[in-house]
């Protein structure tokens, strides 16, 4: 049934049949040419110039910013390469300033020692004369008190 009904669609019924090439076909070729050249006129080419000029720009700000990358990459290197010799400069002189700062407290500690000593010795000088001096003066009172002392002892022995 179904056979049928396609077999009675596909016969002609009238001139030109299913494919009548007639005034229509190149009035629609020409339709679709011109419709063509407008879009292409107006969006295609605007479109693609606008595509082309924003590929120049992102090409550009990429090479820009790989020129970028690549001056920061050396300044890096050359920043890192002043910062290990400024480190290794700082350390060596940190370590000749502690040299010296411990020969300074060397010296002024023998120095503060020598002082020191030089003040005990002052001192115990002074001290063995006055102890000298005090034993002198005391002397005549010592002899006195003890020459009483044996009196009074001989006295009381008696």
């Amino acid at each position: 049934m179904n056979e049928h009904i396609f077999i009675i669609l596909a016969e002609e019924s009238g001139p030109g049949g299913l494919f009548d090439i007639g005034a229509t076909l190149p009035l629609v070729a020409i339709q679709f040419l011109l419709l063509m050249y407008v879009l292409n006129v107006i969006l295609y080419n605007p479109l693609i110039t606008l595509m082309s000029q924003r590929n120049e720009y992102i090409l550009d700000n990429l090479s820009k910013a790989s020129n970028i990358l690549v001056t920061t990459s050396e300044v890096t290197l050359q920043y890192e390469t002043e910062l290990a010799i400024t480190k290794k400069n700082t350390k060596k002189e940190i370590s000749e300033l502690q040299k010296i700062q411990k020969r300074l407290f060397a010296d002024e500690l023998d120095l503060s020692q020598k002082y020191i000593d030089l003040l005990v010795q002052d001192s115990l000088d002074n001290f063995t004369k006055k102890k000298e001096m005090v034993l002198t003066n005391l002397a005549p009172e010592i002899n006195t008190l003890s020459k009483q002392m044996i009196k009074a002892l001989f006295l009381k022995q008696t």
